[in-house]
């Protein structure tokens, strides 16, 4: 007999082999019909798969993560099979799935591909997909596999890697590719497709490598899945916080400055003040102490911290002096510096824990293929805190820690998220340091945490940070997009190799343990997405310029300057709209701006002493003298 354990723990018998799609219909015909994958004791798979030992099966659906990877993997084969049609000559390299559809790399040679051949393309891979072909995957030697792929110096590189036994073709229809598994049934179930653009890529994202094109692509069961995607789709490009940055005056990139290094225009970074006082009146409160680091570093810190040995060859390069030997680095990471200045006292057990808090700039090499935005720089700024506390201290800071993270989502409205735990992977100890007792203490704190906090937690092995693992909050924005932005983390191997110490209340040295924390992540990172969620409408408190002031015609400007002078003072911000415009034009300007208030002025409110008010998206609130206003804004502004 052949026991099947499925993920609620039930246990199924068979008297010989068995098939995922016959362990299905044993349920119910209704998840047969349904069931596109399947995972084998791990391993993603056919649903035609032989099963011949006892093992765990998890059966996917299209409305599983791991079902769509197996649908959009299926129909890169479509988009190449298409592509070798109209581009014969053509070398595919890869062509995997991704989180939102998937994407093939293709040399074309001396041909290209642009948009207006993308529509032939999807008529044919639904024209292929209408024959209904089944995926046969089955194993081919090294020898013949490299016969196959004679002409493909792209193919037979990846082919080179691999051994006898570990090379399989998939085929369907016509068309066969060098492929590991894991496809739907057949080319039917694909009913929608939709190539979203293309790009160059590296091959295997090395600059010194050939440029490829990459072209990406989206497929669906049902056309009214592909429909509702494209309207989201449009409703991403509207949100697009490079779209809303430039238009808004929050940032921008200079070429002479450099790729992935973000300029904070005079809006942007009132914004950016805006959160780092949010956050740094919460850490006060929090017993948190400010500090401040270089933005280089000898490079002796960093291969302290392993950093060097970890990312150094990835990274800016060291910086040389004058003086033979000696090194710097631009600063990859606040907590080496950090580290040194908990050495810089003698620390009691009374004396902790001690909270170091700093927003400080950190610089990571990214390739330019990678950058994007906000969301992916080489310059960027971390709203980063390292707590050096006691053993039995490290629950309560861990919780106080998640609290702080809490406040500052829910302030701002990221109400949806999960929670992380990132563990090691257990299968390759070899990437991360320090010993089994201190990394088997450090998961054990984490998820003990987020159990008493009733988090809502996902477990992922080999996301861990190469010094511990980490509590990562996944936030999951207007679109349905998730992020990671807050983090925090546990180490007890940084103490060790910095050699930090405590007097314990036996009078002896004892090691503290450190916790990494950064609720915003990057203040690049949650700006963009703050950006993207809000669709530039920030809270009332947050926005850089809180109101504009339209006077009727130039004689009233001086009481506009006297209004914004009085509002000022009260720390309300904002601009004077003195251009010489009808009112209509400047109050539909400022909406496209989306300023919270307008404060119109004329000869009544100058003679009165008052403004008459519009809000974006409410219209006339009637008109308020200026102390009126100021206690309206501050009722509406409270966080």
């Amino acid at each position: 007999m052949i026991k099947i354990t499925l993920p609620d723990g039930s246990i199924r018998e068979f008297e010989s082999v068995v098939t995922p799609l016959e362990v299905a219909k044993s349920i119910s015909e209704g998840l047969a019909r349904n069931t596109i994958s399947a995972i084998v004791n791990g391993t993603q798979v056919e649903i035609t798969t032989p099963i011949s030992t006892d093992s765990s099966l998890q059966l996917l659906t299209w409305n599983d993560d791991m079902g769509k990877k197996a649908f959009w993997h299926s129909s890169a084969h479509l988009l190449a099979q298409a592509i070798m049609e109209f581009y014969p000559h053509a070398k595919l390299t890869i062509g995997p799935a991704i989180d939102s559809g998937f994407y093939y790399d293709v040399d074309f040679g001396d041909k290209s591909l642009s948009e207006k051949d993308f529509e032939k393309i999807e008529k044919k891979m639904l024209e292929n997909a209408k024959k209904d072909s089944t995926f046969n995957l089955y194993s081919v030697s090294k020898a013949d596999a490299l016969k196959e792929y004679e002409g493909n110096e792209y193919k037979t590189e990846l082919i080179s890697n691999l051994n006898d036994g570990e090379i399989t073709f998939c085929s369907h229809d016509n068309f066969t590719d060098l492929c590991r598994g894991g496809h739907i049934p057949s080319t039917g179930i694909v009913k929608a497709v939709k190539i979203l653009n293309a790009a160059g890529a590296y091959w295997r994202g090395d600059e010194k490598n050939k440029q490829l094109t990459r072209v990406y692509a989206i497929s669906f069961p049902k056309q009214k899945d592909l429909t509702e995607y494209l309207e989201r789709l449009e409703e991403a490009k509207r949100r697009d916080h490079r779209k809303l940055g430039k238009e808004l005056g929050i940032y921008a990139f200079s070429e002479k400055v450099g790729a992935g290094l973000p300029l904070w225009l005079p809006k942007g970074t009132a914004l950016r003040k805006k959160l780092e006082n949010f956050l740094s009146d919460a850490q006060k409160k929090s017993g948190y102490e400010f500090v401040m680091t270089p933005h280089i570093g000898a490079k002796e810190l960093y291969v302290t911290s392993g950093h060097w040995d970890k990312y150094g060859a990835d990274s800016f390069q060291p910086i040389k002096t004058p003086n033979e030997g000696e090194e710097f680095m631009l600063k990859p990471m606040n907590c080496p510096h950090h580290c040194e200045i908990y050495k810089v006292g003698q620390w009691s057990y009374k004396d902790l824990p001690k909270r170091y808090a700093e927003f400080g700039t950190v610089y990571r090499y990214e390739q330019s293929g990678e950058l994007h935005g906000l969301t992916r720089v080489r310059g960027f700024t971390q709203d980063d805190a390292h707590l050096f506390c006691t053993p039995d201290q490290l629950l309560a800071e861990f919780e106080n820690v998640i609290d702080l993270t809490l406040y500052v989502f829910r302030s701002l409205g990221f109400e949806d998220f999960v929670t992380q735990v990132s563990l090691r992977d257990p299968e390759n100890k070899e990437k991360y340091i320090g010993s089994d007792e201190n990394w088997k203490k450090a998961e054990d704190a984490i998820i003990q945490a987020a159990e008493k906090k009733g988090l809502k937690t996902i477990v992922e092995y080999g996301e861990a940070a190469f010094y511990g693992p980490k509590l990562d909050f996944m936030v999951k924005d207007a679109l349905g997009r998730s992020w990671q932005l807050g983090t925090i983390q546990v180490d007890y191997n940084l103490p060790e190799r910095f050699d930090l110490h405590y007097i314990g209340s036996d009078n002896e040295k004892h090691r503290p343990v450190m916790i990494h924390r950064a609720p915003f992540g990057s203040m690049e990172r949650f700006i963009a997405i703050l950006l993207e969620n809000t669709a530039g409408d920030f809270p009332l408190w947050l926005a850089p310029d809180q109101f504009t002031i339209l006077p009727i015609s130039e004689k009233y400007v001086d009481y506009a300057k006297k209004v914004s002078q009085l509002l000022e003072n009260h720390d309300i911000c904002g601009l004077i709209d003195d251009r010489n415009e009808k009112t209509g034009k400047k109050i539909r300007d400022a909406e496209l701006k989306k300023l919270p208030f307008m404060l119109v002025v004329g000869e009544n409110e100058e003679v009165s002493g008052t403004v008459s008010v519009r809000r974006r998206g409410e219209g006339d609130l009637g008109t308020m003298t200026i102390e009126e206003f100021i206690s309206y804004f501050k009722k509406e502004s409270k966080i």
